[in-house]
């Protein structure tokens, strides 16, 4: 029989639960809600639980992503956001990166990866054949083809548009296959020419109206219409003209990953103290800085600090054109293991960066290290300045004493009746000791009085004259110890004191005026005395580095992600526009580099570049100094940043279509 058929209810009615409390004790209500309230919290808690483990956060559509650019002058507003003239200025290549979009391009780890096209490498290197992904479009709703690639590429090849990237364009061919596919034919195989393929690509409709003597002209450098992930927005100035600000949007047709942040806005600070301050003001969320001293500051505060890696290295370069004293490879030596690269980074990198010890960089091209590294030692630094004969005269101070050849030497035989230079010379040498030649007349011939003069001057100087010969006279002609003894007593060699000086030169940076200094110290101890001079980069580059007129020089050089160390130390390019700043030159070196840039295969162009690195750094015509990290601070809000090496500084946007600020839980 049921509950149910005794007239008993299963379930409390709505009357009874309103009595229920009344019918508790004040212990049993106590112990009611104790009981009611774990029961509460086992649910939301296994609810919850259950919730995460079940769901994951990923990135969600929109937020806002502010820059803080630091302009120092005019020249650092934004200018040319075009891809054919952004290498000019930085501001102008941060913005063509994201704005733009080339056939490859760099990803978070500096390797080259497809972008607009696929790429195949054929004929050992010599041709290159891309094909142009589907229904790729500009932001302005035109579709991006083959065209588009080859009109850029024609205008930086064309002198009159006068492009910084024309030199890497030089003799390549480039012809359509079809409205998707191009190819690309060079002289002779290239293997760094992957590096060309990330060039941005300009939309041909919007400039191909515009003439070369208006191409800088145009509105469309400020107001840029591309590809990218991001297109243009907005661009605001102050009352004097200034750009205050310039605004991106996320592309909505972008062909690859659609961006997370749906705004990104450059905000420009003509000091560093206001950029900092509108940073910890929470009013930019990320910004770079040149100089590591503000890292000491800044890292203990809330955000993160990106300390990424480039392909560069700084180091100081001798000319031995210029100095006589940086012309001896012992002085290079010397001054290579007398400089102690650890305090540098210590000191002026606050360990941001690394040491570097070979131009090809074996720790970001994975090459094996060189041979031989000039590891910090004094004694053996001055050691090598002794055997070199640079002696130290004073406290702190070396010198070398070198002794030259007289300006005349007697070369030939006299005798009785020559005549000439030789003769003259020998009579006013002769003339000078009135014992030996009374007489004392200069003729220009040899005659009788001349003989018995030289008869006089080799009886007594008769032990090195006359007793090599076993002679006990002499015989009145003038060859070979006769000429030897005149030429010692006759001519006082000249002699030239070289000091262990030269002059430093470097760009009015903080960071690199400090090296510089840090390098004088070090120097000194080796009894080295340097000069300091700095010039604005401008300047330097026109004025100093292109004439080659330096003593020394600190200075960066920037590599690509495929190493090509044939702008730098071939001697082919010594000169201006070559960038072989130490004006080095060895025939091996030189085959060596221009096998290596044929190569195709990695392997073989590793055997021939540390080879090559081998030889340079047994030269010394160098001091490789160090590889400071690019230093880039964003608030912790934004996420997905995952770049480690990038190419220039511009590359770290590599993969801002990953970047995000909001996020939302989906159901795994």
């Amino acid at each position: 029989m049921s509950l149910f058929n005794l007239g008993i209810k299963k379930w409390p009615s709505k009357n009874q639960w309103r009595q229920f409390l009344k019918v508790l004790s004040k212990k049993e209500k106590v112990l009611f809600f104790i009981f009611l309230s774990l029961a509460l919290s086992s649910f939301i808690f296994l609810s919850a639980n259950f919730y995460f483990k079940n769901t994951e956060i990923k990135p969600a559509l929109g937020g806002i992503f502010v820059e803080g650019i630091l302009v120092l002058s005019e020249t650092d507003f934004p200018r040319f956001i075009n891809p054919i003239y952004a290498p000019l200025r930085d501001i102008d290549q941060d913005l063509t990166e994201i704005l733009f979009s080339g056939l490859m391009q760099y990803n978070e780890k500096g390797g080259i990866v497809p972008d607009l096209a696929n790429c195949q490498i054929q004929e050992a290197g010599k041709t290159y054949e891309c094909n142009l992904k589907k229904n790729i479009f500009w932001h302005d709703g035109n579709k991006l083809t083959a065209d588009d690639v080859i009109f850029t590429i024609k205008i930086i090849q064309d002198p009159e548009y006068n492009s910084p990237l024309r030199i890497n364009w030089l003799g390549v061919e480039i012809e359509k296959i079809s409205d998707l596919g191009i190819r690309f034919k060079l002289k002779n195989p290239y293997s760094p020419f992957l590096e060309n393929l990330t060039l941005k690509i300009l939309p041909k409709h919007i400039w191909e109206n515009i003439s070369a003597a208006n191409f800088r002209l145009s509105d469309y450098n400020l107001k840029p219409i591309g590809s990218g992930p991001y297109q243009f927005k907005e661009l605001e100035k102050n009352e004097s003209g200034s750009i205050t600000s310039l605004t991106l949007i996320a592309n909505p047709d972008y062909f690859g990953k659609k961006p997370n942040i749906s705004k990104i806005s450059f905000k420009f600070f003509e000091k560093e103290e206001d950029l900092i301050w509108a940073f910890q003001e929470k009013e930019i969320q990320g910004f770079s800085i040149l100089d590591p001293e503000y890292y000491k500051f800044l890292k203990e505060n809330e955000f993160c600090n990106y300390s990424l890696s480039l392909p560069r290295y700084f180091a100081l370069f001798f000319n031995p054109e210029k100095s006589k004293v940086l012309a001896e490879k012992e002085v290079r030596e010397a001054l290579n293991y007398g400089t102690n690269k650890k305090e540098i980074l210590e000191k002026v990198l606050a360990n941001q960066g690394e040491i570097v010890d070979s131009p090809i960089l074996p720790t970001i091209y994975d090459f094996s290290p060189p041979i031989k590294i000039y590891q910090f030692d004094l004694e053996k630094a001055k050691e090598i300045l002794d055997r070199a004969d640079f002696k130290e005269k004073e406290i702190g101070k070396r010198e070398k004493t070198i002794k030259k050849e007289a300006e005349f030497q007697f070369k030939s035989d006299l005798k009785l009746n020559s005549q000439g230079k030789e003769v003259e010379e020998l009579q006013k040498c002769l003339a000078k000791d009135p014992e030996i030649y009374p007489e004392g007349k200069v003729t220009g011939f040899f005659g009788n009085l001349t003989k018995e003069a030289v008869i006089r001057f080799q009886e007594k100087y008769a032990k090195d004259i006359l007793e090599p010969w076993g002679f006990k006279k002499g015989t009145g002609l003038v060859r070979k110890t006769t000429r030897a003894k005149l030429n010692e007593i006759c001519f006082e060699k000249p002699v030239e004191i070289l000091p262990l000086s030269f002059s430093l030169v470097t760009v009015d940076q903080s960071f690199l005026i400090e090296i510089a200094n840090l390098l004088k110290e070090q120097w000194q101890v080796l009894g080295a005395e340097i000069e300091i001079k700095t010039f604005d980069i401008s300047t330097l580059e026109r004025e100093v580095i292109k004439p080659r007129d330096y003593e020394s020089l600190l200075f960066g050089q920037v590599l690509g992600s495929i190493p090509d160390p044939f702008p730098f130390w071939h001697s082919l390019q010594k000169r201006n526009p070559g960038l072989n700043l130490a004006l080095y030159e060895n025939k091996a070196v030189d085959k060596l580099l221009e096998d290596g840039r044929k190569m195709q295969n990695f392997e073989e162009r590793a055997k021939i570049y540390e080879e090559f690195q081998n030889i340079l750094i047994a030269d010394a015509p160098v001091v490789f100094l160090c590889n400071p990290n690019y230093l880039y601070f964003v608030s912790k809000e934004v996420k997905g940043i995952e770049t480690k090496i990038i190419v220039d500084p511009s590359k770290r946007f590599s993969g801002i279509e990953n970047w995000y600020i909001k996020t939302r839980r989906v159901w795994k």
